[in-house]
């Protein structure tokens, strides 16, 4: 099964080229803890003869210190578990990559967690993947990460699933427990997006039905897992209709050539086509597709080009080329999308991020949860906020007008991250689902300026000989960290009002010297350092 041809020996670049035109075959295991995913793994390296000898020869000195297969036996799980902790643990805490061929496709496999605090890890595992394989122990059936991990396949549009009914020696390889692993599954899944399901019974610790057909289950005539994943069609999953080409690199390298650098994200694009640039609509003609080795007739997805035009059109980074098709893409500044939120700090409705849409950055807010979804029900909720893990259904609200497809249709167009603003951390990922209703606008409310701003509207006092001087540090500081402070020196004649007023706009007001009865709290500038203030606003939970 293994990549090895005569042609290494007699023609080393007809090997490269033969093995570059080989389909790429991305895909991902996951499912519950203990399912056997990295032993999967391991089992198909193992019996392809994917693994060189100090390789295995490491894995076998390994086992006998963190193996957990016994006494004897090689813990092939060990050949993508390489983290220290996961060694310990005997689970995956991280994804794991690994790379191998056959004689007629390449193959990335993405061994993904199944503790559902690595949910985030499984979802990230899972973006780039043509193909899943969800394991289930066919002691248990099928369990609640089993029907998360569904639910996440789904929703990132992945059309291939092998459902691997995983340690059938642990039950005499029942043929019976098998079609009720089997029903019980597509049970669950009616109400998802899943299409082509195929189900394997296998021992991954002992080889049955992974690379060659199993001795003990004679009942199932099916194809075993390597030959599945052989012979899978997935060259049709893609999207050649709908033209997009999310300009990334403006190429400049002297006066006589102009160029637009890019991935195709679908569609197919041909030397001579009518284009058009999104959002300015201007149109022109493809003058040559360009790409290192020389120039092409066409491309299509996922291929790296530079397209070069007849026209001179103002076309910069985060614009979109498509081609001539009835369908365009959607160009609005707001839209509904499903979210995993990936950190510990909750999104909260109103609070401003960075949202990375293809090669487009804009700054904007979710201003609204429609619902929070129960990844185990599959049941909608209310919720005014999403926590670590959780997926829901909201509204993106931007800055600026973007150029985007529903998710169903193209990925790459149809999919964004989300990024703290502050950190420059990836909080949450989306998938496009549609154009966000139109509803009227309601009043601003003291809760979304505080989800904006990441403060409680407060009145601050701050006293002694030094308190001038602290309060234009302390404005400084706050400013440098996103929140919305300014120095007040004058009093108004109602006090009362004032801090109304301060407290109706959402911001922390630092008075200085004013003997302000009203004031939330207060610091003497002769004792409290800058730090101590901050320190103390943290704690108090007027800046989060």
């Amino acid at each position: 099964m293994s990549h090895q041809s005569e042609l290494i020996s007699t023609d080393i670049n007809a090997y490269l080229a033969q093995h570059e035109r080989k389909e790429l075959l991305r895909f991902l295991t996951c499912g519950n803890v203990d399912d056997g995913k990295s032993t999967l793994i391991g089992r198909l390296l193992h019996d392809s003869k994917m693994i060189y000898e100090d390789q295995l020869a490491a894995v076998k000195a390994d086992s006998v210190k963190s193996g957990t297969t016994g006494a004897g036996q090689i813990d092939l799980a060990l050949l993508v578990d390489g983290l220290q902790a996961e060694r310990e643990q005997g689970i995956t805490i991280d994804v794991a990559y690994r790379y191998f061929s056959t004689s007629t496709r390449k193959f990335i496999i993405a061994d993904t967690p199944g503790h559902e605090q690595y949910t985030r890890n499984m979802a990230t595992g899972a973006s780039t993947c043509d193909l899943a394989i969800i394991l289930i122990d066919a002691r248990y059936g099928v369990q609640t990460q089993t029907k998360r991990h569904s639910f996440i396949v789904s929703l990132l549009g992945i059309k291939r699933i092998i459902v691997a009914i995983n340690k059938m020696d642990l039950i005499e390889f029942s043929e019976e427990k098998f079609n009720q692993i089997k029903e019980d599954y597509l049970n669950f899944v009616k109400a998802l997006d899943l299409h082509d399901i195929r189900f394997i019974p296998i021992s991954a610790l002992n080889g049955d039905n992974v690379v060659n057909p199993s001795e003990s289950m004679p009942w199932y005539t099916g194809k075993p897992m390597m030959e599945t994943l052989n012979t899978i069609e997935i060259a049709y999953d893609r999207n050649y209709s709908d033209a997009r080409f999310p300009v990334q690199y403006v190429n400049r390298p002297n006066l006589d050539f102009r160029g637009f650098c890019g991935t195709v994200a679908s569609g197919v694009f041909h030397k001579g086509d009518r284009i058009t640039a999104l959002p300015s609509g201007k149109s022109s003609k493809i003058k040559s597709i360009v790409t290192y080795d020389g120039e092409l007739e066409q491309v299509f997805p996922p291929m790296a080009v530079t397209l070069t035009l007849e026209d001179e059109i103002d076309i910069s980074r985060g614009d979109m080329i498509i081609g001539k098709q009835t369908d365009s893409p959607t160009i609005a500044d707001k839209f509904k999308a499903m979210i995993v939120w990936m950190t510990e700090k909750s999104l909260t409705p109103g609070r401003q991020y960075i949202i990375k849409l293809a090669t487009r950055t804009a700054s904007g807010s979710i201003s609204m949860i429609h619902h929070r979804v129960d990844v185990n029900t599959l049941e909608h909720h209310d919720a005014s906020e999403l926590n670590l893990n959780e997926i829901g259904l909201c509204t993106v609200n931007l800055n600026a007008p973007v150029v985007f497809d529903p998710y169903k249709r193209s990925k790459g167009t149809g999919s964004f991250i989300v990024i703290d603003r502050l950190s420059n951390v990836t909080v949450g990922a989306g998938m496009i689902t549609d154009n966000a209703d139109e509803f009227n606008l309601q009043p601003v409310t003291p809760e979304d300026r505080t989800a904006r701003f990441g403060q409680k509207a407060t009145v601050i006092l701050l006293k002694g000989h030094k308190a001038h001087e602290t309060a234009y540090l302390l404005e400084r500081r706050l400013f440098d960290n996103g929140h919305a402070a300014t120095v007040v020196e004058t009093l108004f004649s109602e006090p009362d009002e004032f801090a109304e007023l301060i407290k109706n706009a959402g911001l922390i007001a630092l008075c200085v010297g004013l003997n302000y009865e009203a004031a939330d709290i207060e610091f003497d500038s002769e004792t409290d350092s800058i730090d101590d203030i901050y320190a103390s606003l943290k704690s108090e939970k007027i800046i989060f």
